[in-house]
């Protein structure tokens, strides 16, 4: 069973079992490939350099515009002109937060630096997102409903099992921040 990360002597150390490893570890490889840009044939090889793309559009997917969202709610173009200079970036920042975080899961015992707790927390975050999209998580009452849901032998269907594993990551998610919060009062 996970051990919630907590700040000591060591630093910010958890613990997770390694079925919880291998959750955590496809949960991370599922975003991720979400977030990977498509590979364009004509893409301007100095656009994509520097991380412009010209034909950046607002992604369809719910779960991916929750994690790449426009800026500007009431400006449509505005937003997509901001998309188009930044959203490779927000992409590739993301993806290397995901998979920093999932090259910690080799271990039984976590053991992170204040730079690998930002990036777990930002992987965490980011899984949390999408999980509440799936879960259509729209306010408090949604969110109680999910959080209702505590017993994995009760788990019938898709949406039990994603409620169950959205209040894994949530859990886990506010250890590691209180544990983050502990190690800058330290």
């Amino acid at each position: 069973m996970a051990k919630a990360f907590k700040y000591g002597l060591k630093g910010i150390t958890g613990y997770l079992e390694p079925a919880e490893r291998d959750l955590l570890r496809s949960l991370f490889d599922d975003v991720i490939s979400m977030l990977e840009p498509e590979e364009r044939a004509n893409q301007d090889p100095l656009a994509a350099l520097v991380g412009l793309d010209a034909e950046a559009r607002e992604p369809s997917d719910r779960a991916l515009r929750r994690l790449l969202p426009n800026v500007m709610k009431d400006d449509d173009e505005a937003s997509l002109e901001f998309r188009r200079y930044t959203e490779r970036s927000l992409r590739e920042s993301k993806i290397g937060a995901l998979k920093a975080a999932a090259l910690g899961l080799d271990k039984d015992e976590l053991l992170l630096t204040p730079a690998d707790a930002r990036h777990w927390s930002t992987a965490l975050n980011d899984v949390r997102l999408v999980l509440a999209e799936r879960l259509d998580i729209r306010d408090d009452a949604d969110a109680e409903h999910v959080h209702r849901m505590q017993d994995w032998s009760q788990a019938e269907d898709v949406e039990s099992y994603l409620a169950l594993v959205y209040n894994f990551t949530t859990w886990l998610q506010e250890s590691l921040v209180q544990a983050m919060l502990a190690s800058l009062e330290a």
